[in-house]
């Protein structure tokens, strides 16, 4: 009796007389923080450029805004790539390279990266054995490619394992689990070469339709500008639809992000920051503590919860809860004399975290700022995330 042993022989599908071959990726699937992500290994990705675009973009699903054929979640945060290496320089245990992968392009962003998938690659490197684990936290030191600088990801560990269960939660994230602690002090002025790549703490901006606002240009983590909600009759406290159905008000964020992107050094033209470099900066438009309803469960969110309220445009989007990296640049920025984010924040004493209310609820940056000779110096840009692995196995795209 003839067999179709076809199911037997993974990486080829029987068709008649035709096989069809396949390239085997092994994967995993991570949720760190509010963002989920494919982890490859990088070793097993085609050199050439062009093609190992091609099989990442095959392992996603893109370009499709439902990512069906993939492994991508069809949302610009579950559309994430980590591509991981052991070792790395600097004396890194792990080096990690970010990719936003494009819904509807066949474009992968490697400009910046993620710093709520970056806990997810703390957990992977203990659970792979890429560092050894110890208890009762394991310190991993991550090359980021992105910035060229190490982050620092502190992981739980129990008996030579890593801990995923836990009471710590997260608005954004159903549920809880174990904290992971996320510093990216390293990372000040990675992209432009300074924090304040101007050398201003807060500068004027040009707005057509607005007039003249002030903003603060910040880098660590991830580049932003942060402008004042007022400015824009805003209070920093509305839903995304709020924002988003007021006519002409992402097109003037997109403006100063634009602009912004110029000041940091990133385009040669403000206009070309939406093709050139479409995820950074990063808007944040901060305001005083005010009290509002976080989605998606409708809790009333008091003033009293946090230190300054903020909201975050993201791929010309309001993020739904607040990115990692931002997290990060704005407890810094709160803690810069003369920032916009300093100008609205609540009185918040040295070595106390800085609570920041977004549209999903209310998370805390840990941020220091020493003063050297007159210029900030970070030395703590840190935030809790959880993560967890949801599945590990094999990929298959066409060969």
């Amino acid at each position: 009796m003839k067999t179709d042993d076809s199911r037997s022989r993974p990486g080829r599908e029987a068709r008649g007389e035709e096989e069809t071959m396949f390239r085997e990726l092994r994967c995993a699937l991570m949720r760190g923080g509010t963002s989920k992500g494919v982890f490859l290994d990088a070793a097993d990705l085609p050199a050439d450029e062009d093609e190992r675009r091609r099989v990442i973009l095959a392992v996603f699903g893109s370009p499709d805004r439902r990512q069906v054929n993939g492994l991508g979640g069809g949302d610009p945060l579950t559309s994430k790539l980590a591509l991981i290496a052991p070792g790395g320089p600097e004396g890194a245990d792990v080096t990690y390279t970010f990719g936003q992968v494009e819904l509807e392009r066949a474009a992968i962003d490697y400009a910046s990266p993620c710093g709520n998938i970056v806990s997810a690659v703390g957990l992977h490197a203990v659970q792979r054995g890429l560092v050894r684990a110890a208890t009762p936290f394991t310190p991993v030191r991550i090359f980021n490619t992105n910035l060229r600088r190490v982050i620092t990801v502190e992981v739980p560990v129990v008996d030579g394992r890593a801990v995923e269960a836990g009471d710590y939660a997260i608005p954004g994230v159903p549920g809880s689990g174990a904290r992971i602690l996320v510093d990216f002090s390293d990372t000040a002025g990675a992209a432009s070469g300074a924090l304040l790549p101007t050398g201003h703490v807060r500068e004027e901006m040009a707005v057509p339709g607005l007039g003249t606002i002030e903003v603060s240009l910040v880098d660590i983590a991830n580049p932003h500008v942060i402008v004042r909600a007022a400015d824009f009759g805003l209070s920093g406290t509305e839903s995304l639809e709020a924002i988003h159905s007021r006519p002409g008000l992402v097109e003037q964020l997109e403006q100063v992000r634009g602009e912004a992107a110029f000041r940091f050094g990133l385009v040669d033209d403000p206009a070309k920051a939406r093709t050139e470099s479409r995820v950074t900066p990063m808007v944040v438009i901060a305001g005083l503590p005010a009290p509002y309803r976080a989605a998606p469960d409708g809790r009333e969110i008091a003033a009293q919860e946090m230190d300054l309220a903020a909201r975050l445009i993201f791929l010309e989007r309001v993020h739904p809860s607040y990115a990692a990296t931002s997290i990060a640049c704005t407890g810094v920025a709160a803690r810069l004399p003369g920032s916009i984010a300093a100008e609205v924040v609540r009185a918040v004493a040295p070595g106390a975290p800085i609570r920041i209310g977004h549209p999903a609820g209310v998370v805390e940056a840990e941020a220091e700022v020493a003063h050297s000779n007159g210029a900030p110096r970070v030395t703590r840009a840190a935030f809790g995330r959880t993560a967890r692995r949801i599945m590990e196995g094999v990929a298959y795209v066409d060969a």
